[in-house]
């Protein structure tokens, strides 16, 4: 039976929005008024932290005192979903790390279920990674094309089935005025949905952002469902 999911937002390459695939999980969570803990693993980075400064703990894994910080939460009871986004300049650190300390089964002795949203580069390099860690730990490794960074075109769909997972998730580009939005430190994607309208946004923007942000939500609902359903069909209801 699938227990409360720990996302860990990954990938072993730096610029492919990892970042921007962490804050669209919360804002879901958000909108779904679903309770979580984020944890980022760049101390020097303070961006999830603005949008998300109640939940977010920053996690210096360089130190002892981090890790504790960090694995032990993580496992701690509670039924708030747990979210870790995993810097690429420890991504190696942080897996040899969860593998050394048993963490998945920790996580599942718990009632935790360890997700990893694999954030591809889009290359060769990306599939053979995403293989060895899901055959490192055993679980389930989706793969994430965020199409602002990484723009594969057509050669998207591709790509993802080649990862031969059962899920995957593209996050469409947005350009101009919207992209400039977003990016503002204390802009909520899930408050900006809640609000009926936004008198100081353009009606193009608005149109273009809310048209972004279904097609990302559709995409976490969607695998909500079909897990909700995978599960059904194993207990026999």
């Amino acid at each position: 039976m699938s227990g409360t999911p720990i996302y860990i937002v990954c990938s072993p390459h730096a610029k492919t929005g990892t970042s921007t695939v962490t804050r669209l999980l919360c804002d879901y969570l958000t909108f779904e008024n679903r309770p979580f803990a984020l944890f980022d693993t760049d101390p020097h980075s303070r961006a999830l932290g603005g949008w998300f400064p109640h939940a977010c703990t920053i996690s210096d894994l360089s130190t002892t005192r981090g890790q504790i910080a960090l694995f032990d939460r993580l496992v701690s009871p509670g039924a708030e979903v747990r979210i870790v986004e995993v810097s690429s300049q420890i991504y190696t650190r942080f897996f040899t790390q969860v593998r050394d300390i048993g963490l998945v089964d920790e996580a599942g002795k718990n009632g935790f279920e360890p997700v990893i949203l694999f954030v591809s580069n889009g290359s060769k390099v990306a599939i053979e990674a995403a293989h060895v860690l899901e055959q490192a730990l055993c679980g389930e490794v989706i793969p994430v094309v965020n199409q602002g960074p990484v723009q594969l075109g057509e050669t998207i769909y591709d790509h993802l089935d080649a990862f031969e997972a059962r899920h995957s998730f593209q996050v469409p580009r947005l350009d101009g005025s919207a992209r400039n939005v977003i990016e503002n430190p204390r802009f909520s994607l899930s408050g900006f949905l809640k609000a009926p309208s936004a008198e100081d946004m353009s009606l193009v923007v608005r149109a273009d952002l809310r048209s972004w942000l279904k097609r990302v939500f559709t995409q976490l609902h969607a695998y909500q469902v079909r897990k909700a359903f995978d599960e059904s069909n194993l207990l026999g209801v």
